[in-house]
């Protein structure tokens, strides 16, 4: 088994969210080519970065079974990590298109596709073991990347830190007292970047500030 095949996520026969299971189900019958299931993780698990986001797209990641891949932000983000050299390759919205992770891991907070994109708070809580599990096997882990204030909040949550002493900021570099790096960022999202809240010249900063971390 690679790196990159180390998931450290739900087991394909995970239930314990009821609702993404049953709404994963749904899909599974009206898309039966689709992923439509737990996502993992992309990228070595050596890696010194970890970006982590809320939880898989429908169409994107649930569809093709890697994060970020297959909707708007995850042509933002990919796009935003080959040019500033965290990614190799050329992006072609599949799991199989060949594109390398350049001592980056990405992950979700949550594993399994939300309605609406909106995982509820108990089931953000159950679905956190994975990601502390997987977090406990980055033994190169220096910085991590939030993508949201969900992912924020989950990262901090992990390691029993309280939400006040560290406060979400776009583009924020916080030292966490374990010694990690944790940068904050608006996600990614069509909603964000149509919005304006998130420019692309604003998440290009957020890469490049991370390139500076490592």
């Amino acid at each position: 088994m690679t790196d990159n095949q180390l998931d450290y996520v739900a087991p394909l026969t995970c239930r314990k969210c009821a609702r993404l299971a049953d709404f994963i189900d749904s899909h599974r019958e009206q898309k039966p080519d689709w992923h439509n299931n737990p996502v993992p993780s992309f990228g070595p698990v050596t890696a010194s970065i970890l970006i982590l986001g809320l939880a898989p797209g429908l169409r994107g990641a649930n569809a093709t079974g890697r994060p970020f891949t297959g909707d708007f932000a995850g042509k933002v983000l990919y796009d935003a990590l080959i040019k500033t050299g965290f990614a190799s390759g050329m992006y072609q919205a599949t799991a199989n298109d060949g594109l390398r992770l350049n001592n980056v891991r990405i992950s979700n907070a949550v594993r399994c596709v939300p309605p609406q994109n909106k995982p509820n708070a108990a089931e953000i809580t159950t679905c956190r073991p994975y990601l502390s599990t997987e977090l406990a096997q980055m033994k190169e882990l220096k910085v991590i990347l939030a993508l949201g204030r969900i992912a924020h909040e989950t990262i901090l949550r992990h390691f029993h830190l309280r939400l006040n002493n560290f406060q979400f900021r776009h583009n924020y570099v916080q030292r966490l007292p374990n010694g990690l790096s944790l940068l904050s960022s608006y996600h990614c999202s069509r909603y964000n970047v149509q919005t304006n809240r998130l420019t692309l010249e604003m998440f290009d900063e957020v890469l490049t500030h991370l390139g500076g971390l490592t």
